[in-house]
């Protein structure tokens, strides 16, 4: 992946970092939100009971939705600091670009938030809902990568993809399919669909991520991006499949009755979705690195993954 050259930004990479890990708080608290049922517990928008800025009573589902609304702004907020600056600090083109299109996602996000309450929680809506804030936090995620001293003083080698189908395709066809799931799975957490399709398309999940990463860690593990990429997305997967079994077991199997069950549907599903966020801003990072590092050429033009003489990161 080529760009202009762009000085390395500490403070501008932290603050990245920064709001990458507010914006997971959000999903988290938009996931909390709907598992405690909490959507319509402040049923105006923008306005909160007719205030903007004072709070509303802080009982029962209030505080669950309106927290997940305070976080929202404030990394809104954030998101409108790194847009400008790293319009004027970056010289490279596409980062401005890429900073712009996360304003432009969360203001978005925020519009589909309003359009959840003011028509009382579509299926559809809320589920584009949680698409969207899930792209957001991918973007959030890439911005960071892409302001780290690592990416931004180290040059990369151009490898050669000799397999067939190349990682690159694997990558997009893992993003793709991660798509389809979250669709699934908001929909089904929203009303809109049984949770059979969501279940069923799990298998479908853990195959290509599976082949995606042994893939990567098999022809190309002395680049530390990919490898690194690669063994999270492993990881990831593991322990998402371990909390979807969760999930299912105790919203669909076990039928939640008094606190203890609910307590262990509220966590099991909050942390899926929170693991599903993860595993998907991973699997974009590693098609990033494959893009970075990995050029799609004929042998003879450039060296293969093996030919490497030191590592590339």
């Amino acid at each position: 992946m080529k760009s202009e050259a762009t000085p390395y930004n500490p403070w501008h990479h932290r603050i990245a970092i920064f709001i990458a890990c507010v914006t997971f708080l959000v999903i988290v608290a938009g996931a909390l939100v709907t598992s405690e049922d909490a959507g319509l517990s402040v049923p105006d928008w923008p306005t909160s009971y007719g205030h903007l800025i004072k709070l509303p009573p802080w009982v029962g589902g209030i505080v669950y939705e309106h927290s997940h609304r305070m976080i929202a702004w404030f990394t809104g907020m954030c998101t409108i600091v790194i847009a400008f600056w790293t319009w004027f600090a970056d010289r490279r083109r596409w980062m401005k670009y890429l900073a712009f299109g996360a304003l432009g996602t969360i203001i978005a996000q925020g519009i589909l938030g309003g359009m959840t309450v003011l028509h009382f929680l579509p299926p559809a809506v809320s589920t584009a809902h949680a698409v969207i804030g899930q792209t957001f936090f991918c973007i959030c995620v890439v911005i960071a990568v892409c302001t780290a001293r690592q990416w931004v003083e180290q040059h990369p080698q151009s490898l050669a993809d000799n397999g067939h189908p190349k990682l690159v395709v694997l990558c997009w066809y893992s993003i793709l399919i991660l798509y389809v799931q979250l669709v699934f799975g908001g929909m089904f957490r929203h009303h809109g669909m049984s949770w059979a399709p969501h279940v069923i398309n799990a298998l479908s999940v853990a195959l290509i991520l599976t082949w995606t990463a042994v893939r990567a860690l098999a022809q190309f593990s002395r680049i530390d991006s990919i490898r690194r990429s690669a063994e999270l997305l492993l990881f990831l997967l593991v322990v998402q499949l371990f909390l979807g079994f969760a999930a299912f077991f105790t919203k669909v199997v076990h039928v939640p009755g008094t606190s203890p069950e609910d307590f262990y549907t509220v966590l099991s599903t909050v942390s899926h979705v929170a693991v599903g966020a993860l595993l998907l801003a991973t699997t974009v990072v590693l098609a990033l690195q494959t893009l970075r590092h990995v050029a799609v050429a004929r042998k003879e033009e450039i060296p293969e993954a093996g030919a490497v003489p030191a590592k590339a990161h």
